[in-house]
């Protein structure tokens, strides 16, 4: 008789359920064409996901895994990121004040009183200074792995096929050969003229979501989240570090403030 853990009977449960929640939804948007009251199943992520489920090519076919897991990552990332983007955002604003101050300014240059908009969102360059400063210092995923697919050279290094390489975010995000030596400090003025213009380099520096066909699913989802959530804030509060806060990020599955963002709040 094989004993499971009550972690592992809690894992499996849990596990089971978002199956069961994904395949509901799946099968919601098969009902609706199948009885003709939609032509397809949707042109967002979850009906590409449909269409590559249901490939007539075998070749091409999603299983009922490949489905839920890409849908899993889908909400990891757009989740778990944007907490942790907008938690260090959140930070960096309430120590440098004139940021918040000149990132307010831009929001109600945007939308006034209203909520954000998929327009205005699209002109908040300031705004987009200030996130990617913040993901450079606070990148949400510190490092990633991936697999060498066929033998191949890197600079003097030869890597074997089926090698695992770690990509040390954190550490290209601050390296002083490649930002200078305020690598330390919070600039956002360092993307005024766009990422590529960022670095010494390149904009291979800068990666806080990978890079290539491999990089995150959900970064434009995040980075949206982020600006709409941080619009709203701006429209109805400043804020300033609490005495009480304690700097301490940790790295878990992103990075986290081990003992949480203290601020305070001040209505507008």
């Amino acid at each position: 008789m094989i004993w499971k853990t009550a972690d592992e009977i809690e894992s499996e449960k849990l596990a089971k359920g978002i199956h069961d929640r994904v395949m509901e939804m799946v099968k919601r948007r098969e009902k609706n064409v199948s009885v003709g009251e939609s032509d397809d199943f949707g042109n967002d992520f979850l009906g590409l996901l449909i269409n590559a489920y249901r490939d007539s090519d075998e070749k091409n076919r999603f299983s009922v895994e490949d489905l839920v897991d890409e849908c899993k990552t889908f909400y990891f990332a757009g989740q778990e990121t944007t907490n942790s983007l907008l938690a260090w955002t959140v930070l960096v604003l309430a120590i440098h004040t004139e940021w918040q101050e000149k990132t307010r300014r831009e929001v109600f240059e945007a939308f006034g009183d209203r909520n954000p908009n998929s327009e205005g969102i699209s002109k908040l360059k300031v705004m987009n200074m200030v996130i990617n400063e913040t993901l450079r210092l606070y990148s949400p995923v510190s490092a990633v792995i991936r697999k060498v697919g066929k033998e191949a050279q890197l600079g003097r290094l030869v890597l074997p096929a089926n090698m695992e390489v770690m990509i040390p975010i954190m550490a290209l995000h601050h390296d002083p050969q490649s930002w200078g030596d305020d690598v330390h400090l919070f600039k956002p003025e360092r993307f005024a003229q766009g990422i590529a213009s960022a670095t010494k380099y390149n904009s291979a520096a800068f990666i806080p979501f990978s890079m290539g066909p491999r990089s995150c699913v959900g970064m434009s989802f995040a980075t949206t989240e982020t600006k709409i959530a941080l619009s709203m804030i701006l429209q109805r509060y400043a804020f300033t570090l609490s005495p009480a806060y304690v700097h301490a990020p940790f790295p878990i599955m992103t990075l986290q403030p081990q003992h949480g963002i203290q601020v305070m709040l001040h209505p507008l």
